[in-house]
């Protein structure tokens, strides 16, 4: 990839994966490396000069397989998770990593004494563990024949683990809700689709529900051993932010 000239002028997207690819796409083209991309539902002020990226899918796809043939599968799995994240400027990170990948080739996943990559592994680690977390803590409650779950979590992880609970749930009909993006997920007969949803009403849970409930806390102090009862491990492995979703701590 050419090396790029870094211009005062900011990157406008739509905020879709194949958004920030077509940034790519653009920066590369144009041998120019923005000095900040946002997109349009996170608004900056900026003295920069605004240059609005028009998604194309014709544009991601060139992008999306020159990433895996070029560098690695390895290096778009990484770009994928950086996106989930939550972290300011993650589309710079994710630009830079690219322009490095594209000169270094399939190695530069492992140079990790590089900032650039440095920086990107690290968000994709941690965008990684929370939605492992969420594959674990996960608490489903029953409502009129309907499984309903809570997140908060601080990376948009749902796209993440829906799939996890579409083969493990098949025959179910489920709702997970993301709290902290105003998103759901829903299955239903085996269709799969996302939602904004502001907010979630839910309607109180019916007896057998809450005699399920009672029945999970009772196993979950009986089988405690007092003796071995360590809460700063039990905190570490299981952080305490998850709990408040969580049927054994409420």
């Amino acid at each position: 990839m050419p090396d790029g000239i870094e211009k005062d002028i900011a990157y406008l997207y739509d905020g879709s994966f194949e958004g920030l690819l077509c940034c790519v796409y653009e920066s590369y083209y144009q041998k120019e490396i923005p000095s900040m991309i946002f997109d349009y539902d996170e608004p900056q002020e900026t003295l920069f000069p605004i240059k609005e990226i028009i998604t194309d899918h014709v544009s991601t796809k060139k992008v999306e397989l020159s990433i895996g043939r070029s560098i690695s599968e390895e290096a778009l799995k990484l770009v994928r998770l950086c996106y989930f994240s939550k972290t300011k400027n993650r589309e710079m990170a994710i630009l830079l990593f690219l322009r490095l990948g594209y000169k270094i080739g399939a190695p530069v996943t492992n140079m990790l004494a590089d900032d650039v990559v440095r920086t990107i592994t690290r968000i994709a680690q941690n965008v990684g563990r929370e939605s492992n977390y969420y594959m674990e803590f996960l608490r489903f409650s029953e409502y009129d024949g309907v499984l309903v779950a809570i997140i908060e979590p601080k990376n948009f992880v749902l796209p993440m683990i829906c799939e996890h609970y579409c083969d493990r749930l098949p025959m179910e009909q489920f709702l997970i809700y993301d709290k902290s993006h105003k998103c759901a997920f829903v299955y239903q007969n085996g269709e799969k689709r996302f939602i904004g949803l502001t907010s979630l009403e839910l309607p109180e849970a019916g007896a057998k529900e809450e005699k399920i409930k009672e029945l999970w806390k009772q196993f979950y102090d009986t089988i405690a051993i007092e003796g071995r009862i360590n809460h700063k491990l039990r905190m570490g492995n299981m952080p305490k932010r998850y709990w408040k979703h969580m049927t054994e701590f409420n």
